[in-house]
């Protein structure tokens, strides 16, 4: 019995998906809820699983088409092939003395090929294709060994393509100086993820009046503080203790005392929210995500520090859903982790301002009148000062200053 593949119910105000790739042929036995094809959205990529175990019979949506809910993607020949675990139990088995040929070690590669494919993220995949790569070829640095972009990156580094960035999913660019060799373009369109991104970030630009105010913190007390508990925090939370917990926990606290900082715009009208629900700025292979840690005010150091730590293995995995991206009232980005010293953040809409972490630098500070060196780190606050005034912006960092040079604040609450 056949069996129609259709495209699920997408996320809410997401109207279509493109097909980013199918991880079976036609003709090929598949698994029950074995993951046959990506769907990406403008947020995140869907899997579609096996409903059954058969033989995919038919295909009919090509990769790079775009769907919408309930179209039919291919046909599924229900039981034909039995479960694809044991598709080979019937093949003769060459003999147990016999040497390998060259085609049996051809066929194995292919294989363990396909059979990793679906640990593979999208620009990963789109990148081997553009190299005529397979993924048995590079040594995989992500969970449970699957290759990254950064491994991909490496290996085409080390093969002699130095022209290639991972900016630019892949293709060759000629290296700066005079021409010379074999000067090559390739266009490439954005992906769905990416290109909301740009939307967004210029729809922020052009509806907010958006200030940014700066200033430093002395981070000596956190970490003292970290470093005098974190064998103990990880050995009874099972979670390392990280500077996000106290930033969070910093910024909550400053929120409860400036509300319009943790208020949005819509329309003519200001809408306070009387909860804290942090988005926290993670990098993955897909591009700059924001996945939401909700109620920080209620959770302690070590339920964030969970929250947070689990949000960006999702990301990083292509897991992250559609609803841990939604909402948020406040957002913290930590540049600081690529090396950024000074930024100035750009707005997550409808969100009326935006934290900047940045790189903790051994600098030299006045002190009660002496010159010691301190771990500093350069604080940037955007935000909308259509509802925010200057005098509440610089307040509200001054507050987040004090909470973690003194994090007893943050214990008292004061």
């Amino acid at each position: 019995m056949s069996i129609e593949i259709k495209v699920p119910q997408l996320p809410e105000s997401v109207s279509d998906a493109t097909l980013v790739a199918w991880h079976k042929n036609v003709g090929d036995a598949v698994s029950r809820d074995e993951n046959l094809v990506d769907l990406e959205t403008d947020k995140v990529v869907l899997e579609v699983p096996a409903p059954a175990s058969g033989v995919l019979q038919e295909i009919k949506v090509k990769d790079g088409a775009t769907v919408t809910a309930g179209d039919v993607l291919a046909l599924l020949e229900e039981g034909a092939g039995g479960d694809s675990s044991d598709s080979g139990k019937d093949k003769p088995q060459p003999a147990k003395d016999a040497e390998p040929t060259q085609d049996d070690d051809a066929d194995a590669t292919k294989e363990s090929t396909k059979g990793s494919a679906h640990k593979l993220s999208p620009s990963v995949r789109r990148m081997l294709e553009e190299h005529d790569l397979s993924a048995s070829e590079i040594s995989g640095s992500g969970k449970d060994g699957r290759v990254t972009k950064s491994d991909v990156m490496k290996y085409l580094k080390s093969h002699g393509e130095e022209g290639v960035t991972a900016g630019d999913a892949g293709a060759p660019i000629a290296a700066s100086g005079a021409p010379h060799g074999n000067r090559t373009e390739q266009r490439v369109p954005m992906t769905r993820l990416r290109a909301r991104i740009a939307e967004r970030l210029v729809k922020a630009q052009q509806t907010a009046a958006m200030l940014t105010t700066f200033n430093e913190v002395d981070l000596t007390e956190v970490i003292a503080l970290r470093s005098r508990y974190k064998e103990q925090f990880e050995k009874e939370h099972g979670v390392k203790l990280g500077f996000m917990s106290f930033f969070a926990k910093a910024a909550v606290e400053a929120l409860k005392k400036f509300p319009a900082v943790n208020a949005s715009v819509e329309e003519s009208d200001i809408i306070y929210h009387n909860y804290y629900d942090v988005g926290i700025a993670v990098s993955s292979d897909r591009g700059l995500m924001v996945p939401i840690v909700r109620d920080v005010d209620q959770m302690s150091f070590a339920e964030v520090e969970g929250a947070i730590a689990e949000l960006g293995r999702k990301a990083r995995d292509g897991a992250i859903s559609m609803d841990d991206l939604t909402g948020g009232t406040f957002t913290i980005t930590n540049g600081g982790i690529f090396g950024s010293m000074l930024s100035t953040p750009i707005l997550n809409p409808p969100q009326s301002a935006i934290l900047g972490m940045h790189a903790i630098m051994q600098r030299p500070m006045a002190v009660d009148g002496e010159v010691k060196v301190r771990p500093m780190m350069y604080l940037a606050l955007t935000y909308d000062h259509r509802i925010i005034d200057g005098k509440e912006a610089v307040q509200f960092l001054v507050s987040i200053k004090q909470s973690l040079e003194d994090p007893g604040r943050l214990l008292l609450r004061v």
